[in-house]
């Protein structure tokens, strides 16, 4: 059994064939799904998503730093809004993000520490996307550091390093199709990672692994992240897919 632990299934990439693509993954072993959330104009179709997996599919709730902009304090009000009325399985995918926009990083910043603290508040795990802010995210992360601060680095692309600072902070590490890419660079140091700090992802239709890069990613690619792994970790596919599963249930408490 493989866990992708991020993919943005209700994407409209998938509108023309959802049914026949699941079912790709089914048949490739994947069977556990965890929906990370953008904003409010995906609330629907991620319930939509779920009412027709229900088996399958696991939802998270959370403001994405790209969608932080002038009304964001609406935003942060809908998330918190539907914590209130349901169980979610993490908050996310929250987090800074600067590689497309600086304007609202104060923003950003107080949004994703709103968001930890709800977390905290639920007793769940937050799963961070950061892009061209490893600074900026551990500056919030150490301000919040406790027992009750856990989750994952959603598609970690830094240094061993700022790995091992990630992983200081209860973080597991969501590796996917970068591990993949000949410039990629996580590749030459996940073997000093324990294989216990990482879990597996997607994020498809984003960031397909080789020799997809460039085209539609979907979870049945998640299996060449494990053939990946298992030349890194010198581990076998079953024992990559079983321990890496384990790590998500560590996480998600499911």
């Amino acid at each position: 059994m493989i866990t992708d632990t991020h993919t943005h299934l209700y994407s409209s990439q998938f509108d023309e064939d959802r049914n026949e693509m699941m079912q790709r993954a089914k048949e490739a072993g994947i069977s556990r799904f965890f929906i990370p959330a953008i904003d409010s104009s995906y609330t629907q179709r991620m319930f939509d998503l779920e009412k027709n997996y229900p088996d399958d599919v696991f939802l998270m709730m959370g403001l994405h730093p790209t969608s932080v902009k002038e009304n964001y304090q609406e935003e942060l009000a809908h998330v918190r809004e539907w914590l209130d009325k349901r169980n979610f399985y993490a908050i996310g995918e929250i987090g800074i993000d600067l590689y497309w926009d600086k304007t609202f990083l104060p923003q950003q910043q107080e949004a994703f520490r709103t968001q930890i603290q709800w977390a905290k508040e639920k007793k769940l795990p937050i799963v961070i996307h950061c892009r061209d802010a490893f600074d900026e995210i551990f500056e919030v992360l150490e301000t919040e550091k406790g027992d009750d601060l856990f989750g994952i680095f959603h598609c970690f692309t830094g240094t061993l390093e700022q790995a091992e600072k990630a992983i200081s902070y209860n973080m597991k590490l969501g590796i996917g199709g970068v591990a993949t890419f000949k410039n990629g660079k996580i590749d030459k140091f996940l073997n000093q990672i324990d294989i216990k700090h990482i879990v597996l992802e997607t994020d498809s239709p984003y960031l397909a692994p080789t020799p997809y890069r460039g085209k539609r990613n979907e979870s049945s690619y998640i299996t060449n992240v494990v053939d990946k792994l298992v030349d890194i970790y010198g581990l076998t596919f079953q024992e990559i897919s079983e321990i890496t599963t384990q790590n998500s249930k560590d996480v998600f408490g499911v």
